[in-house]
C-alpha cells in the first residue's frame, strides 16, 4: 500500500487531479469532506464552534457558513487556532479510520489523501509520498477571479498559505497545472504508474526522496 499526500496551492487545480486519480482507480480520502462531516449540526465539533464564534455563523438550516468561518479566522491567528483545535483531531481519527479499513480490504492499494494544509497543519501526517499540484501566480488569481472573487481578496487568500515554491521543494511529484486538462491528466497517469509499480514491486521503484512525516514539530 502507498500512502500519498494531495496537496498544492488555492486555485492550482488539486479538485480536478484528485478526480483524475480516483479514475484510474486511486482510493480517495478529502479531508476537507471530512472536517465537513465532523462538524454537522448537533455533533460535539458543531456545539463547540457554535459555542466559541456564535450562531451568526450558521445557515438557515443549522449548517455552519464555511465562508463567514473562513472570513473570521483568516487574520486572526487565535481564532484560527481554535478552529483547528476543535477539527482537527477529529478529523485525524476518521481518517485513520478510512485508511485502516482500506488497507484491510485492498492490501496494494494507492490512497490519495487530499489535504489542502498538508504542510501547514501543526500534527505531524504520516505518508509515503507528497504530490503537489503547482500553477503560476497569475493563473492562481485569474481562476480566483473567475470565481467572482477581487483581485484583492485573492492575492490574500494565496499569500495566507504557505508559498507554493516551497512546497514543491518539498515533493516527490510536482504536477504543473498551467496548461490544458489533458496535458495535466497525462501527469497523473504517469504518477500514477509508478505509484501502482511501488505497491507491487516494492517502495524502492516508486522512491523519489524519504517517506516522512509533513507538519511542523
Amino acid at each position: 500500500m502507498v500512502i500519498v499526500g494531495l496537496t498544492g496551492g488555492v486555485a492550482t487545480g488539486k479538485s480536478m487531479v484528485a478526480a483524475f486519480f480516483k479514475e484510474l482507480g486511486a482510493y480517495m480520502i478529502d479531508w476537507d469532506e471530512l472536517a465537513r462531516e465532523v462538524v454537522r449540526p448537533r455533533l460535539k465539533a458543531w456545539k463547540e464552534i457554535v459555542e466559541y464564534f456564535g450562531k451568526t455563523i450558521l445557515n438557515d438550516d443549522f449548517t455552519i457558513n464555511r465562508q463567514k468561518l473562513a472570513n473570521m479566522v483568516f487574520s486572526n491567528k487565535e481564532k484560527l487556532a481554535m478552529l483547528n483545535q476543535i477539527v482537527h483531531p477529529r478529523v485525524f481519527r476518521e481518517d485513520e479510520r478510512l485508511t485502516n479499513e482500506i488497507r484491510r480490504l485492498d492490501p496494494d492499494a494507492v490512497i490519495i489523501k487530499d489535504i489542502p494544509l498538508l504542510f501547514e497543519v501543526s500534527r505531524p501526517i504520516f505518508v509515503d509520498k507528497v504530490v503537489v499540484v503547482s500553477a503560476s501566480e497569475h493563473i492562481q488569481l485569474r481562476r480566483l477571479k473567475e470565481k467572482g472573487m477581487s483581485r484583492q481578496d485573492a492575492q490574500n487568500r494565496i499569500r495566507s498559505q504557505l508559498p507554493l515554491e516551497k512546497k514543491v521543494k518539498s515533493a516527490h511529484f510536482v504536477i504543473n497545472n498551467d496548461g490544458t486538462p489533458e496535458e495535466t491528466k497525462r501527469q497523473v497517469e504517469e504518477i500514477y504508474s509508478l505509484l501502482r509499480k511501488g505497491t507491487k514491486h516494492g517502495e524502492q521503484r516508486v522512491r523519489r526522496g524519504p517517506s516522512r512525516k509533513i507538519g511542523r514539530r
